[in-house]
């Protein structure tokens, strides 16, 4: 087939169609219809991904923050992580599944603090690391864990210390099911948690009509996303990301094979690597993302060649946010954007990106089911993520008038053989971590030292690595 037409392009009900059909007829029987809400995209897939993982561990999105010994008072952080469960409804969010579709349910506020003790021999940075994988199915979506370190040295996953300043330090980790955030969520979060922290306000100090009105707020965004992701998933749409994809259809190479079969239902820390880059004086939000993606495309290609030779490596990285016209509240209003890896200059990588965001509003389910259409094989696997986090929209979280210092915990497991994120400050910091059961470790590091040196306009080889 040409995949440059729609012709094999299917052109009947779309995957958001059918499955907001088969909501609403599972819906129109439902006990609490004012509690239950259809699934946008995003958290489809992300609902689909936890029922395949062991032990139905969702996707987690954690931040950390260490603070001054004895900063945090637990019982206070309780009542204002409460009353953030109690002000947004994504908060309440418990997925389920009515007659065969995914749902939804809006449930009571509720949020876990708890106080974690390492083990002996156990740091506070293992001991958090260990309770994020111990995540239950059940229960809030939003937690948070609070560890004393030892010393200011707490080793993280990646063998750095927390910091070179003096004294002991609690760290903070702020935990989220990702089906229930994106990017624009966290800054929220941290801002909204340091208020009512500093008011001291807990679960009951919303008034009714608040809690109606974010209620209503929330249903109306979810229902503006799946209006959004129904228009871009026309045919033409189709055509376009089956017209992406084809690259990653000839047959060069082998797929990649596992160094190791040790998947448990604890699986070991993945390995980590991190830098900090300068930021240029011509850089901006923009500007850099363009700048990224080849660099991480060119990672990808070192991880790719020992396997397969001249295979296109498929990235995905999460972009969007609320619809335009939607109420200003959380959520998981986002797509997983996929980028194929091909030898291009930066200006035509750039023009070809604003391309992909003029359609970066078809679900990832339709993309796959277009490349599959157009007779591409592709499942759907990535071979790499890409995130990028403007902190400009994320200030430091402070509670009680002290600001916590963001730290970064490695180890946790990923949904694809090796991730970058890059957090975009006053420098970028440029952090990889990969699946030691997909990677080998000297391979990641030649491939990392591959992307810093393109970042920094530095021959391979001699970019920083810290």
């Amino acid at each position: 087939m040409d995949p440059s037409t729609t012709a094999g392009i299917r052109t009947g009900a779309s995957i958001t169609e059918q499955y907001l059909a088969r909501y609403e007829k599972a819906a129109a029987g439902a006990g609490d219809p004012a509690g239950l809400l259809p699934v946008t995209g995003a958290q489809r897939r992300f609902l689909l991904a936890r029922r395949l993982a062991p032990g139905g561990r969702p996707d987690i999105v954690p931040l950390f923050f260490a603070f001054p010994r004895g900063t945090v008072d637990v019982e206070r952080l309780r009542a204002a992580a409460g009353h953030l469960a109690a002000v947004h409804p994504a908060l309440r969010m418990r997925p389920d599944v009515l007659r065969g579709a995914p749902v939804q349910r809006l449930g009571a506020p509720a949020a876990q603090v708890e106080r974690v003790v390492p083990r002996p021999g156990e740091s506070a940075t293992a001991a958090l690391r260990r309770t994020l994988l111990e995540w239950s199915a059940e229960g809030p979506p939003f937690r948070l864990f609070l560890a004393d370190a030892h010393s200011s040295l707490d080793p993280q996953g990646g063998g750095a210390p927390l910091s070179s300043a003096a004294g002991a330090v609690e760290i903070l980790a702020l935990a989220l099911d990702h089906a229930v955030c994106n990017e624009q969520s966290l800054g929220r979060i941290s801002a909204d948690l340091a208020d009512a922290y500093e008011r001291r306000l807990g679960p009951d100090d919303i008034p009714p009509h608040r809690a109606a009105e974010e209620a209503a707020g929330y249903r109306e965004a979810v229902h503006l996303q799946l209006d959004v992701e129904k228009r871009a998933s026309r045919p033409e749409s189709l055509a376009y990301w089956a017209r992406r994809i084809a690259p990653a259809s000839a047959p060069t190479g082998s797929a990649p094979t596992p160094v190791t079969s040790t998947r448990t239902q604890q699986p070991r820390p993945t390995g980590a690597l991190q830098t900090r880059l300068p930021i240029r004086a011509d850089d901006g939000r923009a500007t850099a993302f363009p700048v990224l993606l080849g660099a991480c495309g060119s990672a990808a290609r070192a991880l790719a060649e020992a396997d397969a030779p001249g295979r296109t490596p498929l990235l995905g990285y999460p972009w969007g946010g609320r619809p335009a016209a939607a109420p200003d509240v959380l959520g998981c209003f986002l797509n997983t954007v996929v980028h194929p890896v091909t030898a291009r200059g930066l200006d035509d990588l750039t023009t070809t990106w604003w391309d992909d965001l003029d359609h970066a509003d078809t679900p990832f389910d339709e993309v796959v089911r277009a490349a599959r259409s157009a007779a591409v094989p592709w499942t759907g696997r990535l071979d790499g993520l890409l995130t990028f986090e403007d902190l400009h929209r994320r200030p430091p979280l402070r509670l009680g008038g002290v600001a916590g210092r963001e730290v970064h915990i490695d180890g946790r497991p990923l949904q694809a053989p090796f991730a970058v994120s890059v957090s975009y400050g006053t420098d970028l910091l440029v952090r990889m971590a990969w699946d030691r059961d997909a990677v080998p470790d000297g391979r990641a590091h030649d491939a990392f030292a591959r992307m810093t040196a393109e970042l920094a306009g530095e021959p391979a080889g001699h970019a920083p690595v810290g």
